[in-house]
């Protein structure tokens, strides 16, 4: 598992705890993931973004809804002038699950992308 191959990949319809990730997978997006924070309990994955203003803020979350929309699995937003907090867990599965990790690694990308790089 990297994050290249996981913003390649596309979301599943998960449903049941059988698609829960296990506790190597976790341990393994952990080192990944390392601008996220992920709950003690597994159940959800958090990154909070910092933009210079609203635009840049809202043209974050527009471009982050496109992706969600298209994959079918939606994060939570929290959303400030230029601020955003993202938190993706796959209720379906009562926690988290590979389609966390797929948006995850393709809001990242959104993030470089800004950066230039």
């Amino acid at each position: 598992m990297d994050r290249a191959s996981l913003a390649n990949s596309h979301c599943l319809p998960l449903k049941g705890p059988q698609h829960r990730l296990d506790a190597e997978s976790v341990a393994q997006a952990r080192e990944i993931f390392t601008h996220w924070q992920i709950a003690d309990d597994d159940s959800e994955m958090v990154r909070v973004l910092r933009f210079a203003d609203y635009h840049h803020t809202m043209a974050f979350v527009n471009a982050l809804a496109w992706v969600a929309h298209n994959e079918d699995h939606h994060p939570d937003l929290e959303v400030g002038y230029n601020r955003v907090r993202v938190r993706f867990s796959t209720h379906d599965v009562g926690g988290l699950s590979l389609n966390d990790l797929i948006c995850a690694a393709r809001c990242d990308q959104l993030v470089e992308g800004r950066r230039g790089g």
